[in-house]
């Protein structure tokens, strides 16, 4: 008996097919994603980054927001959710080693280089999550009734792109340096950089930072923003591809021509954008500064109303409503020829020193010209409101400025009779809040002083019914609005008591 063996064929080398390694990076992407965006620092952090934005979007800009501080007002929050994704990818990172599984992934089919771009897509979701969280805080502070001006793309991009650039900062650390301290303690160092590395104004580092908060109680118009966001935005995507491309290599990716492609394009980027950003500000954005500072009447778009005409940089004309509200709420309450005399509410800025300016504008010498600023509401209205009552009692604003006499008590009745809470309105627009005793009536241009007798007459006028004053006050118009009148005298027309307190100017 023959016995015949056969050799079974070798079954057919197993090949990838063609797609598979995307599919596998693409399904370890979402289950990377899931596991991030459940991470308790990423939640907390959201949490507090979407409670603290409506908490104060609710009332901020006093409701009327000029969209060109808007926009970098969405900056700072997105940072705490960056830190947190820092911390999370690179603990998502490490968890193979955490759990010695780094030899059995080696296995598989999905390279190690495939993994890192999988944990980098997830940091890519979360960049997304906060842009959909900038889009909303934008446009909610854009659909306000009050709201003026234009918005920044490359301002709003700011948020989401640190989101990036801190979330391929910890998966790169962690391809560095595989101990688990590594990123708490990368961390405490941003934070005191943050914190305790002073830069000038003027300095071009502070644009290596993510976001380079300039803030000031000036709003200026958005072409005379002189910031170079776009420059910045080219280099936080750029610095945020570099790191992600970096950490593909790192992790075995060196021979992958597009990796080495994404490098080179990625530092090409990172260093036009930190060059572009450090020029400074352009000279045609110098040059409008100074037109808008000097002569604004040469951008000024003029809209009458009335016996008022409005003249306001383009972007404002749309608040001129407001403004006249508050005029004809003024002129309502005055006496004499003050009704109907003509006005001219022109909107003045100091732009020449750029959004850190936060200086006092000359008072307008031409009789009938009332400053307004850039910003309203809250404070600004009964401001505006002494502004315009000021000039119907004097006839100018520099003639307001040089005022010390009983005419105050005038102006400061007529511009806050007519308001909801006078009292309260009289304490905002005083330097130290105060409602009694004397102080400094803030201003745009020169401001106003109030003595003790002044402030207490003022007080006791405002007490009456306000229809009852207004008769009063009409009726006493000529005396009332006489150069030199004395606090007594006013008091004594007006048909109140003599007050007790001190009447000399400071």
């Amino acid at each position: 008996m023959t016995t015949t063996t056969t050799t079974a064929p070798a079954p057919p080398p197993v090949t990838t097919p063609p797609g598979a390694s995307g599919a596998a990076v693409s399904a370890l992407a979402r289950f990377e994603t899931r596991r991030l965006l459940t991470r308790v620092p990423v939640v907390v952090a959201f949490a507090v980054y979407v409670a603290w934005t409506m908490w104060r979007t609710r009332v901020s800009f006093d409701g009327f927001p000029a969209l060109q501080d808007a926009d970098r007002a969405t900056q700072d929050g997105p940072l705490l959710v960056g830190l947190a994704v820092l911390l999370s990818a690179n603990h998502a990172v490490l968890r193979s080693r955490r759990h010695d599984t780094e030899r059995h992934l080696d296995v598989l089919v999905l390279p190690r280089w495939g993994r890192t771009v999988a944990h980098l897509l997830s940091v890519v979701a979360a960049a997304l999550l906060v842009a959909v969280c900038v889009g909303g805080q934008f446009a909610w502070e854009a659909l306000k009734p009050g709201a003026v001006g234009h918005g920044s793309p490359a301002e709003l991009l700011v948020g989401p792109l640190s989101v990036l650039l801190l979330g391929g900062l910890g998966v790169l650390l962690a391809r560095l340096v595989t101990a688990p301290f590594a990123a708490p303690l990368l961390i405490v160092l941003l934070l005191f950089l943050a914190t305790f590395l002073g830069f000038s104004d003027d300095d071009w580092t502070r644009w290596l930072m993510p976001s380079v908060g300039t803030y000031s109680a000036v709003t200026l118009p958005s072409d005379l923003i002189g910031r170079p966001a776009a420059w910045h935005a080219l280099y936080l995507g750029g610095f945020a591809l570099t790191l992600m491309a970096a950490s593909v290599l790192l992790s075995g990716g060196a021979r992958l021509r597009t990796a080495q492609a994404a490098v080179a394009g990625a530092v090409a980027l990172t260093l036009a954008g930190a060059v572009g950003q450090s020029r400074g500000v352009p000279e045609t954005v110098t040059e409008a500064r100074v037109r808008a500072s000097v002569t604004p009447e040469k951008v000024h778009t003029c809209v009458e109303r009335d016996a008022t005409t409005y003249c306001v940089f383009p972007e404002w004309e749309q608040r001129t409503g407001d403004w006249a509200r508050t005029v004809d709420d003024v002129r309502a309450l005055a006496g004499g020829d003050a009704q109907d005399r003509p006005l001219v509410v022109r909107q003045r800025v100091e732009a020449r020193y750029g959004l850190d300016a936060d200086s006092t504008l000359a008072s307008l010498t031409r009789p009938g010209e009332v400053t307004v600023g850039t910003a309203w509401g809250g404070n600004r209205v009964p401001e505006f409101a002494v502004s315009v009552a000021g000039v119907l009692v004097t006839g100018s604003e520099a003639r307001t400025g040089e005022m010390c006499d009983g005419r105050t008590v005038t102006v400061m009745w007529l511009a806050l009779a007519g308001r909801p809470d006078p009292v309260a309105d009289l304490r905002r627009v005083r330097i130290d809040d105060s409602d009694t005793g004397s102080a400094i009536v803030v201003s745009r241009t020169e401001p106003l002083q109030m003595t003790s007798a002044q402030t207490e007459l003022l007080r006791e006028l405002l007490e009456l019914p306000r229809d009852e004053a207004a008769a009063k006050v009409k009726a006493g118009w000529a005396e009332l609005t006489a150069p030199k009148v004395t606090t007594d005298r006013v008091a004594r027309v007006l048909g109140l008591e003599k007050p007790e307190g001190e009447d000399g100017c400071l």
